[in-house]
């Protein structure tokens, strides 16, 4: 895939209370979604780029909810790469509650708070697929900015995988836990012992 695989995109500086980044928005040719990347430093043909693929959640990532850890993992992410003064946070749209959308995930957390299902549950129980996030979108803005390779914040091995099949050379996988909270156990327990998502963590002591 050549660099020029994303044929509408936008750039722009952004100020940001973690420092200046670089916005790029873009159309992808796929989906057709609206997604952006903010991008921190030179990214161009260097490797092992910290990169962080994050799928739209409203709730954790506007309005703090506790039951999940998306808030948490963005703002986890912005600061490692802040810190690293270098790399891309991808936030792709449309993957709200995994891909079926916000009006019907608002049912999957009500049919948790009545009926007690977890996250995968209360999905299929409404006849809905557990996940269908498509992370091509992510592959081919990384292409295009001209990544080499990248250090991947994500606790989702299949994340990695994904990117690899669309030709982003994974160099390191590095989780990326957030805090444990009565309100977010269940959920994080389901994404370790369903989803298979990298947990340890939640066997700590105190967790």
């Amino acid at each position: 895939m050549s660099d020029d695989a994303l044929d509408e995109a936008a750039e722009a500086e952004l100020a940001t209370r973690w420092g200046p980044f670089r916005l790029v928005a873009f159309r992808d040719p796929v989906d057709h979604q609206e997604h952006l990347a903010l991008v921190r430093g030179p990214v161009r043909d260097h490797d092992e780029v910290p990169v962080r693929v994050h799928s739209e959640c409203v709730t954790g990532d506007v309005f703090g909810a506790l039951r999940c850890e998306c808030g948490d993992q963005l703002a986890a992410a912005v600061e490692t790469i802040a810190a690293a003064d270098r790399g891309v946070l991808v936030y792709l749209r449309g993957h709200e509650g995994r891909g079926i959308g916000l009006l019907d995930k608002v049912r999957t957390l009500a049919l948790q708070d009545t009926e007690g299902l977890d996250t995968v549950d209360s999905a299929t129980a409404l006849g809905l697929p557990v996940d269908v996030r498509d992370y091509g979108p992510a592959a081919r803005v990384l292409l295009h900015l001209g990544v080499r390779s990248v250090r991947l914040l994500s606790n989702n091995p299949d994340k990695a995988r994904v990117l690899e099949a669309h030709g982003v050379k994974v160099a390191i996988r590095e989780p990326l836990h957030a805090p444990v909270r009565p309100e977010n156990l269940p959920y994080l327990v389901a994404k370790r012992d369903r989803l298979g998502h990298d947990l340890p963590h939640l066997d700590a002591p105190g967790a």
